[in-house]
Parts: C-alpha cells; sequence; structure tokens
C-alpha cells in the first residue's frame, strides 16, 4: 500500500500556473509605464535648478506659478499631440491654427463688434472643420500624416496672415481686453482661480505681499487649470475608456485594430479635430491674456510640443504613450525655460537645451522599454 501511495505520489501531475494570475511586482510594473523616463527627468530637471537657482526667487509662490505657466500653455496641445501620436499620427499644423484661431477671435470681436463668446466659437468651429479634413485626407489618401499637416501648416498661416491684412491691413489687433469683462464664454480663458484662498493665505503670512497689502501671487492661472482638467480627462480616455484603447490598437496595428472591429478612421479623424481644437484653447488663452492677435503666433510649436510628447514617452511609430509623459514632458520644458532665465544663462542657449533633452530623453525611453522587455 504504501509502494502504491509512493508510486502516485511520483507520477502526479503537476497543473501549470496561468502567466495571467502570476504577480507582478512593482519594478516590472513602473518599467513598462512610458512615463517613467520623463519622471526621472523631472526629478533630474527640478534638482538641477533647486542648486543652481537657489536663491534667485525660481521656487517662491510667483517663481513656481511662472514656470508651471509656461508648461501648461504647451502641455495643453502637448497632451492633444500624444493621443494623435498613441494613435500614430502627427500634426505639424498646431502652431499655425494657433496664429488663425487668435485672428479669427480677434477680428470679428475689435473690427465687427462681435460679442466674444461668437468670435470664440468662430474660432473653434474652423479649427473642427481643419481638424476633420486633415483626418479625411489622411484616411483617404493614404498619405503620411506629416505630408498632409505639413501642407497645412503653410495654408492656415498664410490665411492668418492674408485674412488680417485684407481686413485689417496689418498683422497685429489689439484692443480685445476691451470686450471681455461680462463676456460669460471669454472668462472661461482668462484670469485666475483660488483668488480667495491666495488673499487668505497672505493675511495668514504664508504668501508674501507688495506694499500695498496684496498678496505677491494673487491666484492660479486658468490656464494651468485647462492643463491639468485636459491631462486628467485625456488620462482618464486612455486607461478606462474603449475609446482609449481604440487609439492604442489604431497606433499599434491599424490593419488588424480594423480587422478587430475598431472604427479607425473616425478615431483617426477625432483625434485630428481634437488637436486642432486644442491650438484654439491655447490661441483663446493667449488673446485674452494679451488683449491682442499676432499671426506669428505659436510658431513651431508643433515642434515643441512633440519634443514633450516623446520626452513624455511616447513612441513616433504610435501605440505606445501617455498623457501624464506629455504633462511631464511639458513641465520639464516650462522649468528648464524659466530656469534659464533665472539663473541668469544666455536664452540664446535654450534650443541647445531643449534639443539635448530631446536626445537624452529618447535614448532613455529606449534603454527602459528594453529593461521592460527583457523583465517580462
Amino acid at each position: 500500500m504504501n509502494s502504491n501511495s509512493s508510486s502516485h505520489s511520483a507520477t502526479a501531475v503537476v497543473e501549470p500556473r496561468d502567466e495571467r494570475l502570476q504577480k507582478v511586482s512593482f519594478w516590472k510594473k513602473a518599467l513598462s509605464r512610458p512615463e517613467l523616463g520623463a519622471l526621472a527627468g523631472t526629478v533630474l530637471v527640478l534638482a538641477f535648478f533647486i542648486v543652481a537657482a537657489s536663491g534667485t526667487g525660481m521656487f517662491t509662490p510667483a517663481g513656481i506659478i511662472n514656470f508651471l505657466e509656461v508648461s501648461a500653455q504647451l502641455g495643453i496641445i502637448a497632451t492633444a499631440a500624444a493621443l494623435l501620436m498613441i494613435g500614430g499620427e502627427f500634426d505639424l499644423s498646431i502652431g499655425s491654427m494657433i496664429g488663425l484661431a487668435g485672428i479669427l477671435i480677434a477680428i470679428p470681436a475689435v473690427e465687427y463688434g462681435w460679442p466674444l463668446w461668437a468670435a470664440i466659437l468662430l474660432a473653434f468651429s474652423c479649427a473642427a472643420l481643419v481638424g476633420w479634413i486633415n483626418g479625411n485626407l489622411v484616411n483617404k489618401t493614404g498619405l503620411p500624416s506629416f505630408i498632409v499637416t505639413l501642407g497645412f501648416l503653410f495654408i492656415l498661416r498664410g490665411l492668418a496672415i492674408g485674412i488680417s491684412r485684407l481686413l485689417t491691413g496689418r498683422t497685429q489687433v489689439g484692443g480685445v481686453h476691451d470686450h471681455i469683462p461680462g463676456d460669460w464664454f471669454a472668462g472661461l480663458f482668462s484670469g485666475e482661480v483660488a483668488t480667495g484662498l491666495f488673499a487668505w493665505m497672505a493675511s495668514q503670512g504664508w504668501i508674501d505681499t507688495n506694499f500695498a497689502g496684496n498678496p505677491v501671487v494673487t491666484g492660479i492661472p486658468v490656464s494651468i487649470v485647462w492643463w491639468l482638467g485636459l491631462t486628467a480627462v485625456a488620462t482618464w480616455i486612455l486607461l478606462f475608456t474603449p475609446y482609449g484603447n481604440w487609439i492604442f490598437a489604431s497606433g499599434g496595428d491599424a490593419s488588424a485594430a480594423r480587422n478587430s472591429g475598431v472604427p479607425v478612421h473616425r478615431v483617426k479623424i477625432s483625434l485630428f479635430m481634437f488637436t486642432a481644437l486644442s491650438a484654439t484653447i491655447f490661441a483663446c488663452l493667449q488673446v485674452m491674456d494679451t488683449g491682442s492677435a499676432d499671426t506669428i503666433r505659436g510658431l513651431l510649436k508643433e515642434l515643441e510640443a512633440i519634443i514633450a510628447v516623446v520626452i513624455g514617452g511616447a513612441l513616433l511609430t504610435g501605440g505606445y504613450g501617455s498623457a501624464i509623459g506629455a504633462a511631464l514632458g511639458a513641465l520639464i520644458f516650462g522649468m528648464v525655460q524659466m530656469g534659464i532665465f533665472y539663473t541668469g544663462v544666455n536664452t540664446d542657449w535654450f534650443q541647445v537645451f531643449l534639443g539635448a533633452m530631446l536626445l537624452v530623453a529618447v535614448l532613455f525611453n529606449n534603454y527602459m522599454r528594453k529593461k521592460a522587455m527583457e523583465a517580462k
């Protein structure tokens, strides 16, 4: 009996473990995240400027708001660019859309007496149309989005200059500030939030005040709120919705996604529309802040957005990336731009730092992805 039981136990078959049920370590999960490189870069840049810009005011409340506002403006368009690049496409017309949208807001309001909300809606409507045309051209012609949107880069910039000169005789249109008070829609793109909180913190001595007793920082610019809001919504879409899965699938393998029932054409058209609309949000914030529009605004912003997205860990080939990574890339951009100013380094060197950051980020992200593949 003992021999039978021993032979039975010796021949017992051990059931294989389902790899889907295996526990994955925190390190392996972290390595697979696209924003890991951007997070490490953010920490390094922050540590560098904490030392290099010590005592310059960069990390006072006013200094922090300054570089966050720079980051926010780029982050708004970088968020949309991230979703589009994850979907496997590029939009090089973002910067030109910013210039055209500003003109479409300022001219009707200043020259023709339109209420600002109507001018803003006109700009958003035109942006949606441009995005729809870009998406359809890419889908129906099979041309690379790089070529299609490069064409629209020149078309939209030319339209901004041509329309402005035709209707006003100049390329700059001022006087928008006079139309902001009382306009309900313009208020979404101007001013600050949490002003009462900052006034209270100043009364408690937590924030410095000026000679009149008012806080040096009166509130959080609305551009920062837009940036954080869009990043949160985009992250939720990518991680928790079927549409987010469609974006990844469309960028990873469009043919396989299409065969699986993913509406690839509609997904890509919607992403092009989102990038154009984000450029219009950027233009609204700029026009309301400065009180003017200029046809040259937005120049090279499309490249800065792509740099922020790549620094954030996205692949140029599509199917991989995150909105959080793009936000961190924009934050690095803002810190470096303002950090150079605070440390007294000649700002002519800014583009050198920007290009170097891009190369380092790409190399680091490639290294981390290889490690992630080895860890699987």
